[in-house]
Formats: C-alpha cells, structure tokens, sequence
C-alpha cells in the first residue's frame, strides 16, 4: 500500500505535439537542450521522454514525470522552460496535453 501512495502523489502527463515538418530538425535540437537542462537542474522533474512517431516523424510525443504537481507548476516557471517555449513557438503545429495515471512505473538504470 506504502507504494501506490508513493506513485500516485507524482504528477505525470503525456505531451502530444504535431511540429512543422519544415522546422523538425531545429524543434528536436531546442528539445533536447530544454530536457538536458530541466533534468539536470530541477530536482522535481524525475522523467522527460520524447519519441518521435515512426510512421509520423513530426509526431512527437514527451512522458513527463514529476515529484508532485507543484513541481510541474515550478518546471513552467522556469527561465529555460519559458526559453524553449519562445524559441519553439513557431514550430508547434498543435499541442495536446493529457493527464495520466500511474499503473506501474519501473525502469531499469540502463532505460536510456
């Protein structure tokens, strides 16, 4: 019990986004540059996945997993999320943002 306590307090959502197959190449460096940069200085960002869709690569989808919802709230207000909001602004076709709830979150120290 101690552990479904422990999951359901983090804060996790699946970002669904369409980007402008023209500026594809330039979304994906600004992407990376934000998730290295929120990994590595916000403590209460655990997870940042993004995949690309094989049959649509301009399909991008990110697993995001946080502390707790207030260190999602935080993750908006920070410089470099804001940066890579401005810089990428253009380039988002649409986004889509979709709740979701933990069923089991395992992963392995070699998952990247």
């Amino acid at each position: 019990m101690r552990e479904a306590k422990k999951i359901s307090a983090k804060y996790i959502q699946l970002a669904d986004l369409e980007i402008d197959p023209r500026h594809l190449d330039d979304y994906k460096i600004a992407l990376k540059e934000h998730i290295e940069t929120a990994i590595r200085s916000e403590p209460g960002v655990l997870v940042l996945y993004a995949v690309e869709h094989e049959d649509e690569p301009a399909r991008i989808t990110i697993f995001e997993v946080y502390r707790h919802a207030n260190a999602y709230r935080e993750h908006l207000e920070e410089p470099h999320f804001k940066k890579y909001k401005a810089v990428t602004e253009r380039m988002v076709r649409s986004l889509k943002l979709v709740p979701a709830t933990p069923i089991l979150l395992r992963a392995t120290e070699s998952a990247e």
